[in-house]
């Protein structure tokens, strides 16, 4: 999973199995955290026993990643099940290696940065202490289905979680049996969900039916929605509206201006922005074309957007707002610094981005098998005609034969009394 986020002045980016984190003020040695390498599962007979091994296989690909709202602290999690937390300040340092039951999909911090919450993609929520680093993740919470993303409200409230069965569930942290309400309208999974800064009582959600919609999730009401394949450029294809992107990432600025959303493989970003009026709603702003797809995107402190496409030449992108819209910083030293500490690694992300789908496999399969059903129906009407007109043919001839022995039959008995009548008249 190729992903870049931000921690204070520091500028993170997760691609296959590494973690690099590079400072953007100062010329200081980037940190480097490689799961290749990290600590291994102790083995415990009793479980081992239990278990066929299947599901401890991994190949240490990083799935999860997530900032604390201070940027103080950040945690990952990969696919050998590792939950791994770091303090970001002053300088980057593993704190613990913990292990989770299930493979993770998403990763959030607790406003209070006193709790990390795992959801993963059995359908359940664990919540991991801060403040206590080495104890076991508790149960939270579980859907039904598997979970692919999760978010908390401010004041830590409510713990938002989305499914791959087009769900959005609104429970309270606190009590998460306790659930407030469902945000229901998205036709395929939910992939993305961000609270924009500003306006804590909505909730942006993303799906891989193309779509973001807009929520007052307290009492789960629909206030907008967009395709985002209508939003594109008119220059586009029929072909290539009627294509359904996933949603991978939804995320905003820190003033709450803009809202910026990437769908997987295509290689553009959509800008929303906040309308002022009798009631604030979200419009539809400018859009970002890029050189290449985007892998993933975020904000700095500054509000600039630091984007990853799968670029080979230079795949880290950073752009600018101002008044003709938003400009690439080719200049900027942060991007310089940033680009150079990162350019050994370039060849890792570039094995990273060139694989399959994240999404692919998540999007339901519609069987349309009623024409197969008819013909085949079809066929073996006319087999069961066929079979009867045969039979029917084998009937009606053995009835003929036997009617026309019957009729013999009594042409012999008739002409033999015939002939014992004449013998009985010449007797006399």
């Amino acid at each position: 999973m190729a992903a870049v986020g931000t921690c204070g002045e520091w500028f993170v980016s997760t691609c296959d199995k590494k973690l690099v984190a590079v400072h953007t003020k100062q010329a200081r040695e980037p940190f480097v955290f490689d799961c290749s390498t990290a600590e291994k599962k102790p083995k415990d007979t009793e479980t081992d026993n239990k278990s066929d091994g299947s599901e401890e296989t991994g190949n240490d690909k990083i799935l999860a990643f997530a900032v604390s709202p201070s940027g103080k602290l950040a945690a990952l999690t990969d696919d050998t099940k590792r939950l791994v937390l770091f303090r970001c300040q002053p300088s980057w340092q593993c704190v613990s290696t913990r292990w989770v039951v299930r493979r993770c999909t998403s990763l959030v911090f607790s406003e209070a940065e006193e709790e990390l919450l795992a959801a993963d993609k059995s359908g359940d929520v664990y919540c991991f202490s801060v403040l206590e680093p080495q104890r076991d993740g508790e149960l939270k919470l579980g859907h039904l289905s598997m979970l692919l993303a999760i978010t908390l409200t401010p004041s830590d409230r409510y713990v938002i979680t989305a499914d791959r069965d087009e769900k959005i569930r609104v429970s309270h942290l606190k009590s998460p049996y306790n659930i407030q309400s469902f945000c229901l309208g998205h036709l395929e999974f939910v992939s993305a969900l961000l609270i924009p800064s500003g306006h804590p009582q909505w909730l942006l959600s993303g799906s891989g039916d193309g779509t973001v919609k807009l929520w007052e999730y307290e009492s789960g009401r629909k206030l907008q929605s967009w395709d985002l394949g209508e939003l594109g450029d008119a220059a586009s294809s029929e072909a290539d509206k009627q294509k359904k992107s996933a949603v991978c990432r939804i995320a905003c600025s820190p003033d709450g201006r803009h809202v910026a959303v990437q769908c997987e493989r295509v290689a553009a970003v959509q800008f929303f922005g906040v309308e002022r009026g009798v009631e604030e709603r979200l419009v539809p702003r400018s859009r970002l074309t890029l050189p290449r797809s985007a892998l993933d995107l975020t904000f700095d402190l500054q509000g600039r957007l630091w984007v990853l496409t799968d670029c080979s030449a230079a795949p880290l992108q950073i752009y600018t707002h101002t008044q003709d819209g938003w400009e690439f910083d080719a200049e900027s030293p942060d991007f310089t610094r940033v680009t150079e500490a990162l350019r050994p690694h370039w060849e890792t992300l570039q094995a990273s981005a060139g694989g399959e789908s994240r999404f692919q496999h998540l999007y339901k399969v519609n069987f349309d098998n009623t024409a197969s059903y008819l013909q085949k129906k079809q066929q073996r009407l006319e087999q069961q005609k066929s079979h009867w007109g045969k039979k029917r043919a084998a009937g009606d001839a053995a009835e003929g034969g036997q009617r026309q022995k019957d009729q013999e039959g009594e042409g012999g008995s008739s002409n033999s009394t015939v002939g014992l009548n004449e013998q009985f008249r010449k007797e006399e």
